[in-house]
């Protein structure tokens, strides 16, 4: 059985994490971490790469629609954990609303710098609105990918589920492929830039991006307009139905 640790910031908040080596150990890090079974969103996308005019202009979709209805329909959310881009927006929202969803931060331990550890000169920092971290072996952006999605299939275990695609890079067509892999829906933003541009644009007939073919072709991908997002996410995770059935 894992044990639990505590991770303090400096705003006097607080998260629970657990340090993981193998998918073998997901299961006794979830019981760590108690957390149960629930509607989750799996949200990736744009993260260092996202400018503060892009994030200004995003911040509305979080505030007003991604993270009340989160709370409202008694989801849990899970991204990549560091203080950056659509991770950063999402713990700012759910700060600001003072919600209690459960906020689950996924991060290759080589990456991030742990609050009471020493960390690398480049890592970068735990997003301090969390209120759960997966610390997960290995090093290099892109290693959480398969266990954002291996998580959230086991978190969401007979509810809905889906992916929410804001922007992103190079790293967001690995979380995308890895959804797709795992049978989970993929909501992408129109007009958020990056992949979520891409794939909007092939499901309209244009074929600009040749790694958004396999995703399309799924027939898991839903394109959706930052004002309709809400509505999108409603019908995915506000529906009765077991996980990716």
């Amino acid at each position: 059985m894992h044990a639990a640790f505590t991770v303090s910031f400096p705003n006097r908040r607080s998260a629970n994490a657990v340090e993981v080596r193998s998918m073998d150990e997901l299961g006794s890090a979830r019981l760590a971490l108690g957390l149960a079974a629930a509607p989750t969103l799996v949200l990736v996308g744009g993260a260092a790469g996202l400018s503060d005019g892009d994030s200004d202009e995003l911040r509305p979709l979080f505030v007003d629609t991604i993270a009340p209805l989160i709370g409202e329909l008694g989801a849990q959310v899970i991204d990549g954990g560091t203080d950056v881009g659509v991770m950063r927006l999402i713990g700012g929202a759910r700060a600001e609303l003072r919600l209690s969803f459960p906020l689950v931060g996924v991060a290759a331990v080589g990456n991030v710098a742990v609050p009471g550890r020493k960390a690398a000169t480049s890592a970068a920092e735990l997003e301090p609105h969390h209120t759960h971290f997966l610390l997960v072996d290995g090093a290099g952006w892109g290693t959480e990918a398969p266990w954002i999605a291996r998580l959230a299939t086991m978190l969401a275990e007979g509810h809905p589920s889906l992916t929410l695609l804001v922007g992103g890079g190079e790293i967001s067509w690995s979380d995308a492929s890895e959804s797709v892999a795992a049978g989970r829906p993929i909501v992408a933003v129109a007009g958020s830039g990056g992949a979520a541009d891409a794939l909007d644009a092939h499901l309209r007939g244009a074929r600009a991006d040749r790694r958004a073919l396999p995703l399309v072709s799924s027939g898991l991908v839903i394109g959706t307009r930052v004002a309709e997002a809400g509505a999108s996410i409603r019908t995915i995770l506000g529906r009765p139905l077991r996980a990716n059935a």
